[in-house]
């Protein structure tokens, strides 16, 4: 970080157009509008170097301050912060004043940085983002389905554990469709046609014509989506063998953690060294409560929940399964929490426990050893396949495609 700072520039980002105000010591200010296209990237580059600006800082807001920071970044410090803690300071609220606000705290060093990962790293991120926002739409239309058979009194949880799994996706397919009931049943696995006498009674009731071609709907977006994830698994886990072999291996050897949870902590964590501790990386995740202050007292609150949601919801997921492994020491430390604090909060005192060891783990490139003998079986690891290539025309064809599917949503609107 430069020691002083004589000149900054502050930009408020939006998604067709930027503020840059130029700011110095001596008071002299300086502002534009810019597009946020490549001429006026270009423009804001040519701008802040002739102007001999020491920094730049914007907010990290969503995604559009990449092109500019990826830009800029080889020819000055860029400087992302956090938009919650820059609004902390601010009161008016204009993109000329935002512009100019930003430029004060950066001339000030009043912003503190946000971890930015390389290129190829966030790519990564992507993909499992993306993951994870079509598991939620997946079970949204699973839950949906649930509600249509409700209805019916059609309750097929009663004869299969999983109605999404293998079987039950071939009775729903077979209802929608008009199959028989014979016919449905011979495509059953063995160990369910053993309970072909109460199939044969729950699918002998019908249903309505208007929940046959709901849950028809249903079933064929949660097969496309199914075959979605699926193509976006092979690029996460195909990146993550490739670059992050062994704090995979690292990561998977933790009770509750298999490919897709240390797959998705090695995304939106990226480079470990960055924390000094297990505890400053819980606190970057948002597990860890809010602390206040008065004399002598100290009150705690709830989780602060600053970091990535996802990285949240995935070491909740890996806490909940943890909680269940047999002679595991971290089973041991939920049930004793779970006592005192009841079942929820143990689930994230148990979340923080873990983020604490995986940031041990890897920084001293150790496997985990559990005192109690827990050993973890052999996790099958998936096949790395090749990343597929789309050429210049495939890549033109899928913006086309955007193209023609928002020009259709504003035929529909007028």
């Amino acid at each position: 970080m430069i020691e002083v700072i004589n000149k900054a520039c502050g930009l408020d980002i939006h998604k067709l157009f930027f503020i840059a105000t130029i700011l110095s010591r001596s008071g002299e200010k300086l502002q534009k509008r810019l597009n946020r296209d490549e001429d006026g990237i270009l423009a804001l580059k040519d701008w802040v170097i002739s102007e001999k600006c020491d920094v730049v800082a914007c907010e990290s807001t969503s995604d559009f301050w990449v092109p500019i920071h990826d830009s800029l970044i080889k020819h000055l410090p860029v400087i992302v912060g956090n938009a919650r803690d820059m609004k902390a300071f601010t009161h008016k609220k204009t993109d000329k004043i935002d512009s100019e606000f930003i430029a004060q705290l950066a001339l000030n060093k009043m912003v503190q940085p946000s971890r930015i990962f390389p290129k190829d790293h966030r790519d990564f991120r992507s993909y499992v983002r993306l993951r994870f926002t079509l598991v939620q739409k997946r079970t949204d239309l699973k839950n949906e389905a649930h509600s249509i058979l409700a209805p019916e009194m059609f309750n097929l949880k009663d004869v299969l554990t999983d109605i999404f799994g293998r079987n039950g996706r071939i009775i729903l397919s077979g209802i929608s469709s008009g199959k028989t009931v014979d016919q449905i049943i011979t495509s059953l696995s063995p160990n369910v046609r053993k309970k072909s006498e109460q199939i044969r009674e729950l699918l002998n009731r019908e249903i309505s014509q208007s929940a046959a071609f709901r849950l028809q709907t249903c079933l064929n977006l949660i097969k496309h989506l199914d075959d979605e994830i699926e193509s976006l698994e092979k690029e996460i886990f195909n990146y993550a063998y490739k670059k992050h072999k062994r704090e995979m291996e690292l990561l998977m050897s933790i009770p509750g953690i298999g490919e897709l949870g240390a797959a998705t902590l090695i995304a939106e964590i990226g480079d470990f060294k960055d924390f000094s501790s297990g505890n400053k990386l819980a606190s970057w995740l948002g597990i860890v409560p809010n602390v206040y202050q008065s004399a002598d007292k100290f009150y705690n609150g709830r989780i602060t929940k600053r970091g990535s949601k996802v990285a949240r919801w995935i070491l909740t997921q890996i806490a909940q399964a943890a909680a269940r492994k047999k002679n595991s020491k971290l089973k041991e430390f939920f049930n004793r929490k779970k006592k005192s604090i009841g079942h929820a909060k143990a689930i994230i005192a148990l979340a923080r426990k873990i983020a604490t060891i995986i940031w041990h783990l890897i920084i001293n490139d150790e496997m985990y050893e559990d005192e109690t003998g827990y050993k973890k079986g052999e996790i099958q690891k998936r096949k790395i396949v090749e990343t597929e290539i789309f050429s210049v025309d495939e890549r033109i064809k899928i913006i086309s495609g955007i193209f023609a599917i928002m020009k259709k949503k504003d035929l529909e609107s007028t």
